[in-house]
């Protein structure tokens, strides 16, 4: 008799662990009918499925069982007779003969098939997620997704972290984007919050003198949703003390990369890093994809004097794009107007051919300028290079927007490219009161030698701040944290935040500091996304069990819906308007 840790009480083993060695044995497994074919009138084939996959049951007699019933088939192992061995199946040299079937339970036919050669409207699909979860692509993807949870979990353990489970009713916050409000029944007319991140309480375990501290946390953020965003989410948190931006580094490395070989079975070498500025320089964006190259080029110097209106900006940028000459005219006017769309004043496209370059502004270059244009990126013949004229941050974006458009592979494709992005700007502008706006948060360390810039140049102040970007996903982000009464004032200052605004908003973190506070950085990312890449799923809502859809609500259960009044009561609250 098998045995296995999945045997109950009903069963032996799961469908997908037999196999020819065992061979004349007698077991019972249970699971669903995923298909029924009649061979004559007291011969039929059952295909029972469960989580581990597919089995086939001869059925000798007469049974009425339709697909999706649950059953426990009782019978023996035996080799599939010659011919008809099925090498689709880890199953498929064998079936169960003799077989008894004992129903568990009847079902209605699905209202879509439950197998993944169909492609299903996704809004089905969620409105039966509990028939979508028996399909091979959710049983896949959810049990990846444990296998990274336990990884990450056993690397952070193995590091020396203390896992600490932190509130899910928080006080408001006004920072950061909107959050989740719920009203409070004891206390009328106030509120709690649901956490957008464990920032601050996971700063506070630090002064508790916890020094690593990581959590599986839930986070929620009511922001309009897209592909790799969700109301609802789950990162990777962690904080730690009496370490420098290298050391938090070095921790969720050996996480991710733990979590990768779990999830892959190929473990990464070691990830790279580059700066904000280098990767806005390059990329044209400060979460470059690096499964493929079409770097940026800069063509200021070639252009500084040009007669060309086109050109006439403080920065030239140009990108190869190899092979691109054989793109139609449309495909050049689609270029054109992503650009435009993405805040360009135009788009400059030139063809090379073996003796020149082919474009409506060819014969307006000096050439200098020709020749730069040609000698971008070892330009080819076939090739086609396109080229923005703008300020310097816009000419970098748009270019590195087109260059993701044009090159960027799915998802499933191409290998995972880890990249650290450090030393992000610490302020992002100015605004409307003249006040600087914070990149990050306001706990967020600048570089010690940028902060005489603050009163002089603020806008080139480096922040202590760091991303984890995976195929051009930024998969999360941290910082070292200001530890320091006077360096944390100068900050608020400049943020334009005055000592009773600041004790308003973070009365009690600064209180805490007062008591001794470690130096102390974190990080935390986002497992959902983790998991979608290694699935190699565009949406995160593929990763996920339970999603909201793209407008926020849950068709299986009907959610956002409406409270009794008597609830309304109780929570003292009065809606005026649903409008």
């Amino acid at each position: 008799m098998p045995t296995d840790f999945e045997a109950t009480s009903m069963r032996d083993c799961l469908c997908a662990t037999l196999n020819a060695s065992m061979v004349g044995t007698r077991v019972s497994v249970c699971g669903w009918v995923a298909k029924r074919r009649e061979h004559g009138e007291h011969l039929a084939f059952l295909d029972l499925r469960d989580r581990s996959g597919i089995l086939q049951a001869v059925i000798e007699g007469s049974l009425d069982v339709r697909p999706e019933y649950v059953v426990r088939v009782t019978g023996t192992v035996s080799l599939r007779p010659e011919g008809t061995r099925n090498e689709r199946l880890a199953t498929g040299d064998i079936e169960l003969s003799e077989c008894e079937v004992e129903i568990l339970a009847s079902a209605e036919a699905p209202p879509f098939q439950l197998d993944d050669r169909v492609d299903i409207d996704e809004q089905v699909r969620l409105r039966y997620r509990f028939l979508d979860f028996r399909r091979d692509r959710m049983q896949v993807n959810l049990r990846l997704r444990a296998k990274v949870n336990s990884s990450l979990r056993r690397s952070m353990e193995a590091q020396g972290f203390c896992e600490v489970e932190t509130p899910l009713l928080w006080a408001p916050t006004p920072e950061g984007s909107r959050e989740f409000v719920v009203p409070s029944r004891l206390h009328p007319g106030e509120y709690y919050v649901l956490p957008q991140s464990p920032q601050i309480a996971k700063q506070l375990l630090m002064v508790g003198g916890f020094d690593r501290y990581f959590q599986i946390a839930r986070c929620m953020r009511d922001e309009d949703l897209r592909a790799d965003r969700q109301f609802e989410f789950t990162q990777l948190d962690l904080e730690a003390s009496f370490v420098t931006q290298d050391d938090i580094l070095a921790f969720v490395s050996l996480a991710v990369l733990d979590a990768a070989e779990a999830a892959t079975g190929v473990r990464p070498s070691t990830i790279p890093s580059m700066t904000w500025a280098h990767a806005l320089d390059r990329y044209g964006t400060d979460k470059p994809d690096l499964r493929f190259d079409m770097q940026l080029h800069d063509l200021s110097a070639a252009f500084a004097t040009t007669q060309v209106k086109a050109f006439s900006a403080p920065c030239v940028k140009a990108l190869r794009v190899p092979g691109g000459a054989s793109y139609p005219r449309s495909r050049l006017d689609q270029l054109t107007e992503q650009a435009k769309e993405l805040g360009a004043k135009g788009l400059a496209w030139f063809k090379v051919t073996s003796d020149s370059l082919e474009s409506p502004l060819a014969r307006f270059l000096s050439e200098e300028e020709s020749n730069a244009i040609r000698g971008v990126d070892g330009a080819q013949v076939g090739d086609l290079l396109l080229c923005v004229a703008d300020e310097y941050a816009p000419a970098c974006k748009v270019l590195g927007a087109l260059r993701v458009a044009i090159g960027s592979p799915p998802v499933s494709e191409g290998p995972h490219q880890y990249v650290w992005v450090t030393e992000f700007p610490m302020f992002e502008g100015v605004d409307e009161d003249g006040n600087l706006v914070a990149a990050h948060h306001p706990f967020t360390m600048p570089h010690v030698e940028d902060l005489d810039l603050i009163a002089s140049d603020p806008l080139k102040v480096r922040s202590q701040a760091y991303d984890l970007v995976l195929n051009g996903w930024e998969l999360g982000s941290g910082s070292v944290r200001i530890h320091r009464a006077d360096i944390q004032s100068r900050i608020f200052s400049a943020l334009g935040v005055s000592d009773e605004e600041a004790q308003n908003r973070f009365g009690f973190l600064l209180s805490a500091f007062k008591y001794g506070a470690p130096p102390h950085a974190g990080f935390a990312f986002g497992i959902d996304r983790l998991v979608a890449i290694f699935a190699g799923e565009e949406n995160i809502r593929e990763v996920i069990a339970y999603p909201k859809t793209q407008s926020g609500t849950d068709l299986m259960t009907g959610a956002p819906k409406d409270i009794t009044e008597r609830q309304k009561r109780e929570l003292h609250m009065k809606i005026t308007s649903k409008g």
